[in-house]
């Protein structure tokens, strides 16, 4: 991935996030419940639920909030039960963007993702179209400044893949998914604390946009981030200025 405004991105990203705490929530506690009722509610067995308390708990949702949307999801109460479903399309100038979202009806789920890809520019492609393009693994992403050296030893130690510092400093390493908790955990057994910490989709390239594009882009990026399934949403696009 192009590092010369990782660092900026990353800031960006995150301010956009924090304006959007409310739907932080929402996203954390459906990813709760589908972890629960996929893999059971023991957090010492279920990684994935593991790692979805622990967004919850950094984005502050309460503890009984967490506890009853693994109750719902396990059985022991009722509730509204969700399915994973990713849509692939593409952006302005082509770039790949994956939707994930959550969703109790799938037919006003895919009508609300190919409305928001025509309506801002964009194209829904068939599936399999831009996944290629990316590919599932752990991220931990540190700020500028980080100690280069030391991140690379303890982070290949514990299973990473790879260490890599971009152009504004900042310094990636990425894991297999199944590796990433490990890695995770060690790097901050070692007083490293990441700014991003996330199993994601990452682009294998990226394509920069400037200007009119960028703007646009973005502005596409944002309607399909609110919609309401939404989980994540993926790209490949550099945005600048």
């Amino acid at each position: 991935m192009a590092g010369h405004s990782k660092w900026a991105n990353i800031q960006h990203r995150k301010g956009r996030q924090d304006d959007k705490r409310g739907k932080i929530w929402t996203r954390v506690i459906r990813e709760i419940m589908v972890a629960a009722r996929l893999g059971g509610g023991d957090l010492d067995t279920n990684p994935r639920l593991r790692l979805a308390v622990e967004k919850a708990k950094a984005a502050n949702l309460a503890a009984d909030t967490v506890k009853r949307n693994i109750d719902k999801a396990t059985g022991n109460l009722e509730g509204v039960s969700y399915e994973e479903v990713r849509y692939e399309g593409y952006g302005i100038g082509g770039a790949a963007i994956l939707v994930d979202c959550m969703t109790d009806n799938k037919v006003r789920t895919v009508a609300e993702v190919r409305h928001a890809f025509s309506k801002h520019g964009g194209n829904m492609g068939t599936e399999g179209s831009v996944v290629f393009q990316f590919k599932h693994c752990g991220q931990l992403i540190f700020a500028p400044g980080t100690n280069e050296d030391k991140v690379m030893e303890v982070a290949l130690e514990a299973g990473a893949d790879d260490v890599i510092t971009h152009d504004d400093g900042a310094i990636e390493v990425l894991t297999p998914y199944t590796d990433f908790e490990t890695v995770r955990i060690a790097l901050e057994a070692a007083r490293l604390t990441p700014e991003v910490a996330e199993v994601t989709m990452r682009a294998d390239n990226t394509i920069e946009l400037t200007g009119d594009d960028a703007r646009k882009m973005q502005k596409l990026l944002d309607v399909l981030e609110d919609l309401d399934d939404t989980q994540a949403v993926y790209h490949n696009a550099e945005l600048s200025e």
